[in-house]
């Protein structure tokens, strides 16, 4: 049964333009796989924690050398590691803040990118474990220019870091959806996300 697994990172209650986007991505997807199921965290609305001595004490820790005190410090872990591998398709909804990803969603990559599970280091190279086929990530800028030689391309850290990171991991077929001058007038934001929603209904599914 196809899974879908969406992750929203945007602080915003209301207004968040990439949770607009990604819900337009989520229903055409449900349109395309009825009996598929969806799998929905929002990190930026309930914050996972951040890394701590034990939790990566217990990422590296061999399987032997794991007792309770690290089990329960990786089970948050085991658990969002489980969610993408079950998921074959992966949606990730991200605002830029600051010229890089939101604190939230650094939360759940610190938390999934984990050797032996996600990411191995074979014969002095990393190979990617992420069972999960694709990527659909719709990415948020409040500003114009960070894409296509624009003005502020030198510090769009957004697109290149996720689009590294989810190669690393063994996602091979990453497709990024942008939305740019979200904070532009009225008829700007609408014509720009109407263009991001096309550009969404010709990928997803």
């Amino acid at each position: 049964m196809p899974t879908l697994l969406r992750i929203d990172s945007s602080s915003r209650s209301e207004g968040s333009h990439s949770s607009k986007l990604a819900d337009r991505a989520e229903a055409d997807w449900r349109h395309a796989h009825p009996q598929g199921t969806v799998i929905s965290r929002h990190v930026g609305h309930d914050p996972l924690p951040v890394l701590s001595q034990e939790t990566i004490n217990g990422f590296f820790s061999p399987q032997e050398g794991m007792n309770d005190e690290l089990r329960k410090a990786t089970a948050l872990s085991d658990q969002l590691i489980d969610e993408l591998q079950s998921a074959d398709t992966l949606l990730l909804a991200v605002p830029i803040y600051n010229f890089s990803v939101p604190a939230s969603l650094k939360c759940w990559i610190d938390q999934i990118t984990r050797i032996g599970h996600t990411f191995a280091y074979v014969d002095g190279a990393f190979q990617g474990l992420v069972q999960t086929r694709r990527a659909i990530v719709i990415c948020a800028y409040g500003a114009d220019g960070y894409l296509d030689g624009g003005d502020l391309e030198a510090a769009n850290f957004l697109e290149p870091y996720l689009r590294f990171l989810l190669a690393f991991l063994g996602i091979e077929e990453v497709q990024i959806v942008s939305v740019q001058a979200t904070t532009a007038d009225d008829v700007t934001v609408s014509e720009n996300l109407s263009k991001a929603e096309a550009e969404l209904e010709s990928i997803t599914g």
